[in-house]
């Protein structure tokens, strides 16, 4: 009997064991936004884009589950005070890339920091194409809206349904996306100042448009996606054209 009781005794321990675990996940994982446009739309752009190596541009997001906030932050900037983006702001956001601690987030710093960092693999003739998968990523969550305001009750409320909008049927639908597109030149000898001028043209474009959602109470047509989404193709094609 006495063994009985303490064998149960275990297997409760085990089992709030368990659950103090499964709790810490869950708060762990939610302490943070994990939204993003959902893969196939990531897919979607990269492909558009021309990138050949898109199947790895949702990748990002996959890194997030056990990187947490280090790769977190690099999805978005809350802009908390809704002012307008510079290139300043942008190259001023370069040096937290990977921080876990800057709450506000730094997305547009993390598209030119992927890059130095891909540059840099490649110069010591390291495999650098990961971290072009990570640029990829994060251009395209430059034209999501909800990436670009506050993280507020309002987006907290819209965010993940105006991500799936055209999820399912992105892939089948590039036409969309590259109607939308046009040409963005950066020169080589002028590459970042001439980049982080279209990440903050291209923020404020995003911003802008989330400002409208929020005063209109609604959601993102599927023309406005795919608008947005032909900014983001517009400027990954130009990156790659660039490299």
């Amino acid at each position: 009997m006495l063994r009985m009781l303490e064998e149960m005794s275990i297997k409760d321990k085990k089992l709030s064991l368990l659950v103090k675990t499964a709790v810490l996940l869950f708060i762990l994982f939610y302490s943070f936004k994990v939204f993003a446009w959902h893969d196939e739309t990531h897919l979607a752009v990269a492909k558009a884009a021309g990138y050949y190596k898109w199947y790895n541009a949702a990748g990002a997001d996959i890194a997030k589950l056990k990187a947490g906030r280090v790769e977190g932050n690099n999805h978005w900037f809350d802009n908390p005070d809704e002012l307008e983006v510079t290139p300043a702001m942008v190259l001023s956001q370069v040096k937290h890339y990977n921080d876990p601690d800057d709450r506000n987030g730094h997305l547009y710093g993390a598209i030119i920091a992927s890059l130095r960092e891909y540059k840099k693999s490649k110069g010591k003739g390291k495999y650098g194409e990961y971290n072009l998968a990570f640029c990829a990523h994060y251009v395209a969550d430059l034209s999501q809206p909800f990436h670009n305001i506050p993280y507020d009750d309002f987006n907290k409320a819209r965010h993940s349904l105006n991500e799936e909008i055209v999820e399912k049927e992105v892939l089948q639908n590039l036409s969309r996306i590259k109607d939308n597109m046009y040409e963005i030149k950066l020169r080589p000898d002028k590459f970042e100042e001439d980049l982080s001028k279209e990440i903050a043209r291209i923020a404020n474009i995003s911003r802008r448009l989330g400002v409208k959602l929020k005063t209109e109470k609604r959601n993102m047509t599927k023309k406005e996606i795919y608008r947005q989404l032909g900014h983001s193709a517009s400027l990954l094609k130009a990156i790659l054209m660039a490299l």
